[in-house]
């Protein structure tokens, strides 16, 4: 094990540079050693790892297949040395999560930053992907878990956590169409509309409210990106039509007001937390799953308080 991982350093990083003299740099070993290593494993199989040219060297189709390979054993050491560390007891690790784009602002960066502070030797990357990206991303154990909206399927996932998120409008404070809890999609006629178009997982629902209600939404722009589609909100393009989540940390920051959509035919998106059900996460993965449970619960869209005082 010791000469083949020692080879598999060797040929990665002379896989990713093409250069065996680049490799000796960045890895501090002669050259001669890394090209006896990778000459020994060529002979070893018969056929050349590298094609030899004179702008450097490039993998051949072998190649390809051993650094795919290497990278497979790579990720397996990575989950090898977490187990180990949590058998010692260990809080150290890295955690892999995938998110929708609504995320990237306010409840992950906060909780991002608590792990930092309660668990410093845990290390967090974070994928901001399309919906069904990030569903791809947890069922193939590409990332420790995701969040994303309405898991199509429970076979492969393990849902560690959901809240109900509604689709409405929303508009900047003070605007004369904002202050309401819930309105009928129909109000938005005859205004000028910020809409969301695809890959986003809200275009959808929009495009079913306006073949149900016969409503033909008055679009002077749209967009792919959830903060393009609110900033042109606040400079006043027109109305934006989002989910409560999307403009979650707006709405606490007295930058928008959100009126739900009251249409009886539309229901509640599941925002969901979620591990591939084959994966065990580790000692790590579930001490960052333990923060991300915790304050799930406000992403939900709440309704606003009664305006009459309590008895």
């Amino acid at each position: 094990m010791p000469a083949f991982s020692r080879f598999l350093r060797y040929f990665l990083a002379v896989g990713r540079l093409g250069s065996i003299r680049k490799a000796a740099d960045e890895l501090n070993v002669s050259a001669s050693a890394i090209d006896r290593q990778i000459l020994n494993v060529e002979a070893e199989l018969g056929l050349p790892l590298f094609e030899r040219l004179p702008t450097g060297l490039k993998l051949t189709a072998a190649g390809e297949l051993m650094m795919a390979s290497g990278h497979q054993w790579q990720q397996g050491m990575i989950s090898l040395r977490s187990r180990i560390e949590d058998l010692r007891g260990l809080k150290r690790g890295h955690v892999e999560i995938a998110i929708i784009d609504a995320l990237a602002k306010g409840y992950i960066p906060r909780t991002i930053h608590a792990i930092q502070q309660r668990y410093p030797g845990i290390t967090v990357s974070v994928r901001v992907l399309e919906n069904d990206d990030v569903r791809r991303a947890v069922t193939q154990g590409e990332v420790d878990c995701g969040i994303f909206f309405d898991p199509s399927s429970y076979r492969d996932l393990t849902v560690r956590a959901f809240v109900d998120v509604v689709l409405g409008f929303f508009t900047p404070t003070g605007h004369p169409l904002g202050g309401s809890e819930e309105a009928r999609f129909s109000v938005c006629a005859g205004h000028p509309v910020v809409a969301p178009c695809e890959p986003l997982a809200v275009y959808e629902q929009v495009a079913i409210l306006e073949g149900a209600t016969n409503v033909s939404l008055s679009r002077v722009a749209s967009a792919d990106n959830i903060q393009m589609i609110v900033s042109m909100v606040l400079e006043g393009a027109g109305i934006g039509i989002l989910t409560s989540l999307d403009v979650l940390t707006e709405v606490e920051n007295g930058l928008v007001d959100f009126t739900r959509f009251s249409d009886q035919l539309l229901r509640p998106m599941t925002l969901a937390l979620c591990t591939a059900s084959s994966r065990t996460p580790s000692h790590a993965g579930a001490m960052v799953l333990a923060e991300l449970e915790q304050g799930f619960a406000s992403l939900g869209y709440a309704s606003r308080p009664a305006n009459s005082d309590p008895d």
